[in-house]
């Protein structure tokens, strides 16, 4: 098996989102026609320079007691449309700051769009599933590169946006399962079933809570995810690939998690952090980290 160490890749090749600027806890962003201002954690430099933000239309402010609210000085529409490549997303300023897509993740489109097309050219149908799905844009990414994807998420607006956006990218007939459950009992009624994947996304969060109040925390449960995961692998799976937002774990732990798991295929094993260029000073903004295994 081949190793590579952390390392940092950058999504760099959007042409309708930006990263216009960062500095003292917020991030100035451009979503396709629409600007906004939001909170970053991992923001803890100051601005740069004299630079004002001006010409934002929405600025979610941070209340002290959790959570906040957005201003706003355009009225923007409920939702709007930005594209990466073929791909078609809807966006959305939600009420916890989020807008519907992380769109430092198209680095890992990429990378596993290009493991599907491969594998398609070698003549092999190749099936994904996608864990935490979120919103859907790996699922999207992934049944338009040929695969055939399951989708998985907890929530049940999220699976229905997964829907909106695969339509919008033209693949609404596409060969996608819409899953409403929890990911870990998900996968393990899988085993029973004896269905099996050719590769796995997955984008676990760092805390959570199941529909019986049983607690989700990453540390304590991924392996135990990793392993069970591992019993839906056909024979001769693709890829594999991990996410984590938490600033807790290094990049190195998953490396070394999926190198326990994957052992027996050999293959090849990278990870590190991914990010976004900031247009307004050539930083790097860090988004999370990632482990990946592909095939040899």
């Amino acid at each position: 098996m081949q190793i590579e160490r952390p390392g940092l890749i950058v999504a760099d090749h959007w042409q309708e989102y930006q990263l216009l600027d960062s500095g003292d806890g917020m991030k100035m962003e451009k979503w396709g026609p629409y600007t906004l201002v939001r909170p970053d954690p991992q923001i803890i430099w100051p601005k740069s320079g004299d630079r004002e933000w001006k010409g934002w239309d929405g600025f979610y402010h941070r209340s002290e007691s959790g959570g906040g609210k957005w201003e706003f000085r355009t009225k923007l529409p409920d939702s709007w449309t930005i594209r990466y490549g073929a791909l078609t997303f809807r966006i959305h300023p939600t009420s916890f700051k989020h807008t519907g897509l992380f769109p430092e993740q198209a680095v890992n489109w990429d990378w596993f769009s290009q493991r599907i097309k491969t594998a398609r050219a070698a003549g092999r149908e190749v099936s994904v599933l996608n864990l935490f799905g979120y919103t859907g844009a790996a699922t999207v990414a992934a049944a338009h590169a040929g695969a055939s994807v399951c989708h998985v998420d907890a929530a049940e607006g999220m699976v229905k946006w997964c829907k909106e956006n695969a339509a919008l990218s033209g693949l609404a007939e596409a060969p996608v399962r819409y899953i409403v459950d929890d990911c870990l009992k998900f996968v393990r009624r899988e085993i029973k079933r004896g269905r099996r994947y050719d590769a796995i996304i997955m984008d676990p969060p760092t805390y959570g809570r199941g529909s019986t109040g049983e607690m989700w925390k990453l540390e304590d449960h991924l392996w135990e995810l990793l392993s069970e995961c591992k019993q839906l692998l056909s024979d001769r799976p693709v890829f594999f690939l991990v996410n984590a937002y938490t600033a807790r774990l290094s990049p190195t732990v998953v490396i070394n998690l999926l190198a326990g798991l994957m052992h027996e295929a050999g293959g090849r094993i990278h990870g590190g952090e991914v990010g976004l260029p900031i247009r307004g000073d050539a930083k790097i903004l860090p988004c999370g980290i990632f482990g990946r295994w592909e095939s040899a």
